[in-house]
């Protein structure tokens, strides 16, 4: 009876994710910055394009915008790092009132938080940093406060968020005040805990300011046979962690081949069926990168390739509801060439969707497209003489395939035709 149930509610889960839309986006943190500099922005066949955010929208179907937040960028003295409240509080309203999603990615950090970087805000605490101080305690409040403040900020200027990220990359934790705070999968069960409390605290204040956005936990060790994306959400579900959707990144230079991808997005499907899963960050080398180790052409017919690759791979899973390329917007240095004192990023990454040189849209801008096609696993029809129960979408076991609509049999959605 027990499995029945689980069955059941796996597939009213499944059903209400084949309903909702797809989140099709990109982080395009810098294009604020870029268009302040006068950077020309083309098509790939060389028209000029007068306003980028809506061009996305309507030529290329995006719905979704990610905006990475830093608590006090001015501190940071990095490369891209100028994302305060204020900066985002302008972008998200254009995103809003423009009719597309925004996702706001709070880094909770001065600069770039990632697996190798979760430092503590410089405003969070006082003296030097030591395994007590600033205390669990304040930290906790900190999170909670400082997520509280924005939200009713951005709420306050027409810029409220659909979905809020807290965390960016938050594989070993977050707000690290010395090593042993980061949390492997042998570290105490008291260092975890202190990183879920941290996390329950932020999403705390996301329920009471925006209680319509969906709250997002962020990690990037998809693809990898370590510290896997299972043993981390079934940590966060032990310790009652509050969230609704699995953000992933995967670059395919760092985190393995499609198919191990695609082995981590079953686990993950199978593991926590009531959850979305998103592709928050993903990207892939058009020039000036040794890519014989990952598959595909280091040249803009290579990254295509790779989009339409992993595209084809993301939609053969029912529960990914969501794809972002991270830095779409990059589009060389800015406004470097005709003005030195106007320089969006100094170090050309080569991962963007269009050419740094040119300006001109690279051809996987337009491979994005697929991502909102057809929602199905598998459009052919089962064999009427399996054993398998077969489902329609609300969770009712049918005594036949059904000739129309779609159906559920042995894990997977079909159309009947």
């Amino acid at each position: 009876m027990n499995r029945i149930i689980t069955l059941l509610m796996s597939l009213f889960a499944l059903s209400a994710m084949a309903q909702t839309p797809k989140n099709l986006g990109a982080d395009i943190s810098l294009l604020p910055r870029y268009e302040e500099y006068s950077t020309p922005y083309y098509t790939s066949s060389g028209s000029k394009i007068s306003d980028v955010l809506t061009y996305l929208r309507d030529d290329v179907k995006m719905n979704s915008v990610r905006v990475r937040l830093f608590v006090n960028p001015t501190n940071a003295n990095k490369d891209g790092v100028f994302q305060d409240l204020a900066y985002v509080t302008k972008f998200g309203k254009r995103i809003k009132d423009a009719g597309m999603q925004f996702m706001l990615d709070i880094h909770y950090s001065d600069s770039w938080a990632d697996p190798d970087n979760q430092n503590i805000p410089s405003s969070w605490y006082k003296g030097s940093l030591s395994s007590s101080n600033p205390s669990d305690a304040a930290l906790v409040d900190s999170m909670y406060s400082y997520t509280k403040r924005t939200l009713e900020h951005l709420n306050a200027n027409g810029a409220t968020p659909d979905f809020v990220q807290i965390g960016n990359e938050v594989s070993f934790g977050m707000l690290w005040r010395t090593s042993s705070d980061r949390c492997y999968s042998n570290s105490s069960s008291s260092v975890w805990k202190r990183f879920t409390n941290l996390l329950s605290s932020a999403s705390k204040a996301v329920r009471e300011v925006t209680p319509k956005a969906k709250i997002i936990l962020h990690v990037e060790r998809v693809g990898n046979t370590y510290d896997t994306p299972e043993k981390f959400y079934t940590t966060m579900k032990n310790n009652g962690v509050d969230y609704d959707i699995i953000g992933l990144s995967y670059y395919p230079f760092w985190h393995n081949n499609l198919t191990n991808l695609s082995s981590s997005l079953s686990t993950l499907e199978k593991t926590f069926p009531n959850k979305e899963i998103q592709i928050v960050e993903t990207a892939c080398y058009y020039q000036y990168y040794d890519g014989s180790s990952y598959g595909w052409s280091v040249t803009p017919e290579g990254q295509k390739a790779f989009l339409d690759d992993l595209i084809t791979t993301l939609n053969k899973h029912s529960h990914v509801t969501g794809l972002y390329y991270w830095c779409a917007e990059e589009n060389g240095s800015g406004g470097a060439s005709w003005n030195a004192n106007k320089i969006v990023i100094n170090t050309w990454l080569n991962r963007g969707l269009w050419d740094n040189s040119t300006h001109k849209a690279l051809p996987g801008l337009m491979s994005l497209l697929k991502f909102n096609g057809d929602h199905t696993m598998d459009i052919s029809s089962p064999s009427v003489s399996s054993n398998e129960n077969i489902y329609n979408l609300q969770g009712i076991k049918l005594s036949a395939v059904p000739e129309k609509g779609i159906y559920i049999k042995g894990g997977k959605k079909y159309v009947g035709k």
